[in-house]
């Protein structure tokens, strides 16, 4: 026996870095047999109920695994980790995807589980607007038994920002939920601001809405206040913290914009923007039909609902209220 966790662990203190597959509610990661191996040794190693692997892979539990058979594992909620909470005992291993063409950090956030993009930022060390083809990005960690599973060796057992469960009977201890922002439909968008600090979002009592098809999701911290006065605007005539970022190439486009409501801007002058076919953090100037004019920093591309029918641009409200054109919709010129 001992020979035989010897000889796994040599195996697989080597391996590749974990790769998710599937999409979201189907998450898994593709292993292949080795010799020695059972539905008992796997399960052990990825931290999963055997039967349960068999079941995902429609194959007889009672059947033994032959050698070279590939077998795709369920990531669920038992092993399967984005907010880097673990019990005593156990390990986080870093999963990652691949970027692919035309993917942003808010759509990989889409696609995993709107896990925040921040989380995205620090466990990569990178910054949004530096995502590229073919990076690879950790977008989970597969949380396993340290004393089980050989895939634990040489991985610190405690990641920064890792959260370790204290209670007795190891009950998930729950962080700081992500803010959620809601359009004016009250569908909820969810997007993170850049330049703002993960500390200063405020929790939100409001839900997130379900990615679906190729939904972008947009993240920003929604207010729970009912207040709508800009302090920043009271202060300041200048359209905005990113007026002075402003460096427009003599590009225009005139439409129907719509909002997102957001704490972001009300007391900074950050004002924020989804729109498609511009660079995300590019700054562009919106003017509304009375003559008033805000700076705002794209985020990313406007979600793929029936709401964003017809706009050219949705707006953070409180860049709304500076234009003095409410919370609807409203036609805008944009240069940029």
């Amino acid at each position: 026996m001992i020979c035989s966790i010897f000889t796994l662990s040599v195996a697989y203190s080597q391996t590749n870095p974990l790769s998710i597959e599937g999409k979201s509610g189907k998450f898994y990661l593709v292993h292949t047999v080795v010799a020695k191996e059972n539905w008992y040794s796997i399960g052990r190693l990825f931290n999963q109920g055997p039967h349960e692997i068999a079941s995902f892979n429609n194959m007889n539990f009672d059947k033994p695994l032959e050698v070279g058979t590939i077998l795709n594992i369920p990531l669920t909620a038992v092993n399967f980790d984005q907010k880097q909470i673990k019990a005593s005992g156990e390990t986080l291993i870093p999963i990652y995807h691949t970027v692919d063409d035309k993917e942003w950090m808010f759509k990989i956030s889409s696609i995993y589980n709107d896990v925040p993009v921040t989380s995205l930022e620090k466990w990569n060390k990178i910054k949004r607007d530096d995502v590229k083809k073919g990076t690879p990005l950790i977008v989970g960690f597969l949380k396993v038994k340290t004393d089980q599973s050989p895939l634990a060796m040489g991985v610190s057992t405690n990641p920064a920002g890792s959260i370790a469960a204290t209670d007795p009977q190891n009950k998930s201890v729950k962080p700081a939920e992500p803010a959620v922002v809601q359009s004016t439909t009250n569908k909820p968008v969810q997007t993170t601001p850049s330049n703002t600090s993960a500390q200063n979002i405020p929790k939100s009592t409001g839900t997130t809405l379900p990615a679906t098809g190729n939904a972008t999701t947009a993240v920003i911290p929604v207010s729970n206040t009912s207040e709508r006065v800009n302090n920043y605007a009271a202060t300041h005539s200048n359209g905005g913290f990113f007026s002075i970022d402003f460096s427009g190439i003599g590009k225009s486009a005139s439409g129907i914009a719509g909002t997102f409501k957001s704490t972001s801007g009300w007391t900074d002058g950050k004002y924020y923007a989804l729109m498609n076919g511009i660079p995300v953090g590019t700054i562009i100037r919106v003017s509304g039909t009375n003559g008033k004019t805000i700076y705002a920093k794209v985020l990313g591309q406007l979600p793929e609902m029936k709401e964003s029918n017809g706009l050219l641009v949705r707006i953070s409200n409180a860049a709304s209220a500076e234009l003095g054109l409410g919370e609807g919709k409203f036609p805008v010129d944009i240069k940029y």
